[in-house]
């Protein structure tokens, strides 16, 4: 099916029933003015992750682009950026591969609310990045369970086995943890998250999520085992082939993504840009609060009704 935007040249082609769509008619260097800038917050907002190929832009023109949707975070709160582009992260596969499901930089007080990934070397084969709906994830919920969940508060932190339990890791992988970890983060997030912009409800957990409030560890894992494992049905799950001149932008406040290591030995790059975001709010009206870290320095704290703002504005 195809939807052409009323206000825009976009066309907009959803990609699966339930999340998804590639952007057709926004030119290679991905120069927005402000009514396509309103047309591609609204498909967002309706499709969670969007998909714009034949591109032809540099660091500095992804950077741009992020804007449109709201004030840069910097690369990452530990993990150092590419030289001379301090809002951009390399995601290499030379530097480990984060073959888990997770949404983006959750352990801290107001992760991004949109990441755009831009193609800089793809592999010959494999590498896809599969994104899911943990709107339609929560949707799917028994009754009794939807009811449940929306009860949850969850711990996330950057300190833990992440994708490798410790004693696997080599020299170099136990050095990238340790920038890692380098600032100790804890944060409590609703484990059913309010999206600021549309009322949608999804789940908000994924890697970073380690522990229910009020639970023992073992507990906690059962309750997130379950609750994760709707968000991951394939029904929900967009599987996303890179090539040259493609750029991803995807609603982080409603979706988890994970890089499939399928690649062998071939190297593989994306860029990786984030929009600063509000605090998240579950569904009793409560925001999260912080335990353990500063994340200052990485991101402001957007207004949760922050929607768009004016083409070049930072």
């Amino acid at each position: 099916m195809t939807t052409t935007s009323t206000s825009t040249r976009l066309e907009f082609r959803k990609l699966t029933g339930r999340i998804g769509a590639e952007v057709t008619g926004a030119g290679p260097a991905l120069e927005l003015d402000a009514g396509t800038v309103t047309a591609l917050r609204a498909a967002l907002n309706e499709h969670k992750a969007l998909v714009f190929r034949g591109i032809s832009i540099d660091d500095e023109g992804q950077q741009r682009f992020a804007r449109y949707f709201g004030e840069l975070t910097t690369a990452h709160p530990t993990v150092p950026a590419v030289a001379g582009a301090p809002n951009v992260l390399p995601v290499d596969s030379e530097d480990g591969r984060s073959n888990h499901w997770h949404t983006d930089v959750t352990f801290v007080l107001n992760p991004p609310q949109a990441s755009t990934l831009r193609s800089v070397v793809v592999p010959p084969y494999g590498g896809e990045t599969l994104i899911a709906s943990a709107a339609a994830a929560y949707r799917d919920l028994p009754a009794p369970l939807r009811d449940f969940a929306g009860t949850l508060w969850a711990v996330h932190t950057n300190d833990y086995d992440y994708a490798i339990p410790p004693e696997s890791l080599d020299e170099a992988e136990r050095e990238r943890r340790a920038v890692f970890i380098s600032i100790r983060y804890e944060t409590v997030h609703p484990v059913v998250r309010v999206h600021p912009l549309t009322g949608e409800r999804g789940l908000f957990i994924g890697g970073f999520a380690q522990r229910i409030v009020g639970l023992s560890t073992g507990e906690s894992r059962d309750i997130l085992r379950l609750l994760q494992a709707y968000v991951t049905r394939p029904e929900n799950v967009l599987r996303l082939a890179w090539e040259p001149g493609q750029l991803v932008l995807f609603d982080n406040r409603i979706t988890q993504h994970y890089a499939i290591d399928n690649y062998d030995d071939a190297p593989r790059r994306l860029n990786r840009v984030t929009v600063a975001g509000d605090v998240p709010v579950g569904a009793d009206g409560k925001q999260s609060y912080a335990l353990k870290g500063d994340a200052s320095h990485y991101t402001p704290v957007a207004g949760a009704g922050r929607g768009v703002s004016s083409p070049g504005a930072s």
